[in-house]
């Protein structure tokens, strides 16, 4: 005899199969909320075209803590200058981040200095060829004097710091006369944005300290205008031990320290540096290494190539943009770093890529805090107006299909109840049991 189970009964598991569903769909849909918001934030991200001074403190502390845990030494063991850079960078962003906000000089003043000390060390200088001239070479005497410059200017007449900086600039200023434009780095290497960075510091003694080396300036700019590279019309990458062209890595340097030394001249490099180097792969605005028609392999300057893209050099280039007055191109930049750069910001630190490559968060600081030169009008688009569409399309795929399993369940509940099986005789249709409505993802 064929037994019928009471109306409304049901088997002593579907109570467990209903709570496990249940359960399943309450994680899925917390993961899916999750996602959400980590999809959405880049979107907004992509309007974040200016970076307040108070996110640049964030990123100074942030490397203040990883400094003072030995990031650094670290640095140096996969840079060449990778624990200079790391204290000078540092410097350099806080003296600028006070130019603009003399409501910071005091700490400026003590984070820069402590910084400059640590360029003085003996672990400052290792690297460096104490027999060249001046002493330690160009890239040494250069940075540290342009650093040192921007502490005197911030501490004002009689800062201690003078003295070393009027000895080092006279260092400089002779070696350029003996042997300029172009002096070594090391022994018998030679890279011209290094000079640009000490005749920097030179300008910087004469405006800050008073006007002492203004025939030597000219001097450099007259020998370095007539070697520029013949295909671009810019400094060369390196001269010894052999010329190479210019390169994206260096010009971005370049170009954020020219309008320091000679306006004019700044505004006509900077314009054949955008002709040549800035390019919009994929409409995602970035700066090549090679000029455009040239490719080449990275290399410890550039960094890994994305479709002939240098990170670093991008990243550098966002200050070069800034102290050019180029709105356009330091915007554009500061919203992919903001979007693609994958910051986060807690406990008052803010750090890039999770803070695995603080040397990247340095250089990143430094172009953030670049005083803004004056605006400049006569420079070509470069950045096409749809480049945030195609990822505002593929957030928009991502989350249909994340939440459509949710949205067609939804459906089937709003439909209406399942209707109640009826009595009937055994075998007959109507007494079998309609099985439970199924979520399409379990």
């Amino acid at each position: 005899m064929c037994r019928v189970r009471e109306h409304g009964g049901a088997p002593p598991t579907v109570g467990k199969v209903i709570s496990l569903r249940t359960a399943l769909r309450a994680t899925y849909v917390t993961v899916a909320a999750v996602l959400t918001v980590l999809i959405l934030i880049p979107q907004i991200r992509l309007y974040h075209d200016e970076q307040p001074a108070s996110e640049v403190v964030a990123q100074l502390r942030f490397l203040r803590g990883e400094l003072d845990s030995g990031a650094a030494e670290r640095m140096q063991e996969q840079f060449p200058e990778g624990y200079f850079f790391s204290y000078v960078l540092y410097g350099l962003a806080w003296t600028d981040l006070a130019r603009a906000d003399p409501g910071r000089r005091e700490e400026a003043l003590r984070e820069s200095r402590w910084a400059l000390t640590r360029t003085e060390s003996a672990s400052g200088r290792a690297v460096f060829d104490a027999r060249l001239t001046p002493a330690y070479g160009v890239f040494y005497v250069g940075w540290s004097s342009r650093l040192r410059g921007a502490v005197v200017e911030l501490a004002g007449a009689g800062a201690p710091e003078t003295a070393r900086f009027t000895a080092d600039c006279e260092a400089l200023a002779a070696a350029f006369t003996a042997n300029g434009p172009f002096l070594q780095a090391y022994p018998r290497q030679a890279w011209p944005v290094d000079n640009v960075v000490a005749v920097a510091a030179l300008r910087m003694h004469d405006r800050v300290v008073g006007p002492r080396f203004g025939a030597v300036i000219e001097q450099w700019l007259s020998a370095a205008r007539a070697q520029l590279d013949p295909s671009t019309g810019l400094l060369p990458h390196q001269v010894l031990p052999a010329t190479d062209g210019a390169r994206g890595s260096s010009q971005a340097v370049i170009q954020r320290f020219l309008p320091e030394i000679d306006s004019r001249w700044a505004g006509e490099q900077y314009a054949a540096f955008r002709r040549a180097f800035v390019d919009a792969p994929f409409g995602l605005t970035g700066v090549r290494e090679y000029p455009r028609g040239t490719h080449g392999t990275g290399d410890v300057d550039s960094g890994p190539l994305i479709s002939g893209i240098s990170l670093s050099a991008t990243a550098v280039a966002l200050g070069a943009a800034r102290a050019n007055g180029d709105r356009e191109l330091g915007g554009s930049l500061t919203a992919l770093g903001e979007t693609f750069g994958a910051p986060v910001t807690f406990g008052g630190s803010k750090r890039y890529a999770l803070g695995v490559l603080p040397i990247g968060d340095a250089f990143l600081a430094w172009s953030f805090a670049t005083p803004a030169g004056p605006a400049a009008t006569s420079l070509p688009t470069v950045t096409p107006w749809w480049w945030r569409l195609p990822w505002h399309l593929l957030a928009v795929v991502i989350l249909t299909l994340l939440w459509l399993p949710m949205i067609r369940d939804l459906r089937r509940r709003w439909a209406g109840p399942v209707p109640r099986p009826r009595r009937g005789r055994c075998g007959d249709s109507g007494n079998r049991v309609r099985p439970l409505p199924k979520w399409n993802m379990f």
